[in-house]
């Protein structure tokens, strides 16, 4: 049986109510405090929608720990709870500690009041880049974890001081995993990659991003039957070890990004709000 049957139910937080059917701030969804109750259904995009139906990770499970859960964020579509606990998997059979899993999605997806754009339709989620040795650690220590960033300061290029094989084997663990789409990395982490695995077939889906130096931002495509949910467009051909990746180093992509007019969600999205 699939994880995400076995877990359905599992970890519903104490019940916080929108204000109304019509409230799509970001704080009304982060009030929400459990899902909706139905089949999960995935409306409008990475960056612009909601989610009905979300199903939780687990707080820990064999090859990974959620870290930070009082954000409430641990929540997705089943198929990405699955493909994190693949990718733990992946990870311990390579050798690797229990992977740290940061953020998924609200209970509900919609905008985040902070943190992230994306993550609003339960197909996104971070996976932090520690590979050290470690023991478990309790739920409350995993509120105050700090991981060092694999960058130098001045952003061109990884720290050789942290930077180990076994983050490039954890990222390419990610990667080689069929229903990930893409995986955001720093660019610094993405010219690393390059440099050491330049045209493997894997790097395609490594796309640079700014941040994500101290985690990887995975990224599913819409799952089959998913109607109402958009997918950004494909990952461009070949290992992206070219021109685009070095315009991440020059000054224009440095500058600060133009503010971006406010977004209506899907008109879908104010009942999944709504509902009990």
């Amino acid at each position: 049986m699939r994880l995400f049957r076995v877990l359905h139910c599992l970890v519903l937080l104490p019940l916080a109510f929108p204000a109304s059917a019509a409230d799509t701030s970001a704080p009304g969804w982060a009030a929400a405090g459990h899902p909706t109750v139905e089949a999960p259904r995935v409306i409008g995009s990475h960056g612009l929608g909601c989610i009905a139906g979300a199903v939780a990770m687990p707080p820990e499970g064999p090859g990974w720990e959620v870290v930070r859960l009082s954000r409430n964020r641990f929540w997705g579509h089943p198929a990405m709870i699955d493909t994190l606990a693949s990718l733990a998997a992946a990870a311990t059979g390579a050798g690797l500690p229990p992977i740290w899993i940061g953020d998924v999605s609200q209970p509900r997806g919609g905008p985040m009041p902070w943190g992230h754009a994306s993550h609003q339709i339960g197909l996104d989620a971070d996976v932090w880049l520690d590979v050290a040795p470690r023991p478990a650690r309790p739920r409350p220590a995993r509120e105050r974890l700090n991981v060092p960033s694999l960058v130098r300061p001045d952003g061109q290029d990884i720290d050789p001081d942290v930077y180990s094989p076994g983050h490039e084997a954890l990222i390419r663990s990610a990667a080689q995993m069929p229903e990930i789409d893409r995986v955001l990395v720093n660019p610094a982490i993405k010219r690393a990659l390059c440099r050491n695995h330049g045209g493997e077939a894997w790097l395609r889906r490594i796309r640079p991003w700014a941040g994500h130096d101290s985690h990887m931002h995975l990224r599913l495509r819409c799952p089959r039957g998913q109607a109402g949910c958009q997918d950004q467009a494909p990952v461009p051909l070949g290992d992206g070890c070219d021109a685009s990746l070095e315009w991440w180093f020059r000054g224009e992509a440095r500058r600060p990004a133009p503010a971006r007019p406010p977004r209506l969600l899907p008109a879908n999205c104010a009942g999944v709000l709504a509902a009990p």
